[in-house]
């Protein structure tokens, strides 16, 4: 089995770009990461670079039992990120996406709004949870889906890298052996926030490859924002033969 991968980023209205993104593959073998910093003044940036470099570091130390990774994984990104900003005494965070896939398995996670997509056999069948203000209150009610995004408390993170003791991950395994044509799309709050969870499949649907399914989706994107949207960063991953 091989991938199919496409990575964007992009400072969108912003001065300049705090998220990152990052990849390695080889046959069946993945580990795909976005990250969104927070800190601004450019420290957003180094806590995302830090997350995306230190995540794609276990490489050469690539478990068969890949659920039994994340935990450490996550533990030395979140230890990293301490590092750092005792270095620039400053409080500097990271959200995370993750996805990691080895022979057929993929498991994916997810750490504040940053958020993974998997879709099979043509439909979206599991996605990550936001740890936000804005996700507990569509959780209870409150709000629908679509809002999240809008939403006065969206920004209002739960969880997060660089937080000395709420950086846990939510971690999803996929049920299934991994198939030719299933796809998985992660994301930071700049891309999703503009987006329906349909529009995203139907563009999968039309694309014929990985970067043409990003294409299609940041057109979308690119017709409703206002020139002061936040930075956006994706990966979008397709399975081949």
């Amino acid at each position: 089995m091989n991938f199919d991968v496409y990575e964007y980023s992009d400072k969108g209205g912003r001065n300049y770009n705090e998220d990152s993104v990052g990849s390695r593959y080889e046959d069946s073998k993945g580990i795909f990461v976005v990250a969104d910093g927070l800190g601004g003044h450019n420290f957003g940036e180094l806590a995302s670079e830090c997350a995306v470099s230190s995540i794609l570091s276990v490489w050469d130390n690539f478990s068969d039992e890949i659920e039994k990774q994340f935990t450490d994984i996550i533990t030395s990104a979140n230890s990293k990120i301490l590092d750092l900003q005792r270095e620039k005494n400053t409080t500097i965070k990271s959200t995370v996406a993750l996805l990691m896939t080895n022979g057929g398995k993929a498991v994916f996670a997810n750490i504040g709004d940053s958020r993974v997509y998997y879709f099979h056999k043509n439909a979206l069948k599991m996605f990550t949870e936001d740890h936000s203000v804005a996700y507990k209150k569509y959780k209870a009610g409150e709000i629908t889906r679509d809002m999240i995004g809008s939403d006065e408390d969206q920004s209002r993170l739960l969880r997060t890298l660089g937080s000395q003791d709420r950086y846990q991950p939510n971690i999803y395994t996929v049920p299934e052996p991994l198939e030719k044509g299933d796809a998985f799309m992660l994301c930071s709050d700049g891309v999703w926030e503009y987006l329906y969870d349909e529009e995203i499949l139907v563009d999968l649907l039309k694309s014929e490859n990985a970067q043409q399914w990003a294409e299609l989706m940041l057109v979308r994107i690119m017709d409703r924002t206002d020139g002061e949207n936040d930075n956006l960063s994706m990966i979008t991953v397709i399975t081949e033969d």
